[in-house]
């Protein structure tokens, strides 16, 4: 029979039990950010993270398990359901279903962030390529993008009136595969700005 696990405490015992099923060295611990209902995280010796809740105390004999991933933005974490009917049963259904789909998302992220980092590798290389054409640029990154803004103010000091602002402004793609360029102001300063870009050296 299930067992019906309706306080915290209940649970707590009952994850402690699923840790040692598991027989990976496993330790538990609170997961205090899961405000729908009962819940524990049990990490094994691996570093590798289970949550273990219970969202619907109307089925206190059923529980979602989750796998934890480092950036679940990213990846969504894998879950499976499974029924109180043991600790050992848990820890059976971990192993067999979820920790293989645990493997395939871990697996997933490892190749998103190698992405991620080449591509902000190669972002960056056309982006200092950029700014050192510009003296005197400010770069700031975005989102995968790089900005960069140089800006120069004409007239000698003192002048009175609206200043003038020669500017350019440079967006580089995400993997610098392109470069989006806004140029405003006199061609005298602006033209030699523009031709410096045209021989930045392609990466």
């Amino acid at each position: 029979m299930a067992a019906k696990l309706k306080t915290q405490q209940q649970f707590d015992a009952f994850a402690e039990e699923v840790a040692a099923a598991l027989g990976t060295h496993c330790r538990t611990a609170p997961l205090p950010g899961y405000g729908r209902g009962l819940a524990r995280l049990i990490v094994d010796d691996e570093d590798r993270a289970v949550r273990l809740c219970q969202s619907d105390a109307r089925s206190p004999q059923r529980l979602q398990v989750f796998a934890g991933l480092p950036d679940e933005e990213q990846v969504s974490a894998p879950s499976i359901q499974v029924s109180t009917i043991s600790a050992a049963h848990v820890a059976r259904e971990i192993t067999r279903r979820l920790y293989p789909l645990h493997a395939q998302a871990m697996e997933r992220a490892a190749r998103l962030t190698a992405y991620q980092q080449a591509e902000a590798r190669a972002r960056r290389a056309v982006a200092a390529a950029v700014a050192a054409a510009l003296p005197g640029a400010r770069l700031e990154e975005e989102h995968r993008r790089t900005r960069i803004t140089w800006q120069h103010v004409p007239g000698p000091a003192g002048q009175h009136g609206p200043a003038q602002v020669d500017s350019l402004c440079v967006v580089v793609g995400p993997s610098g595969e392109w470069v989006q360029v806004d140029a405003c102001g006199r061609p005298d300063s602006v033209l030699p700005m523009l031709t410096a870009l045209t021989q930045v050296p392609q990466e």
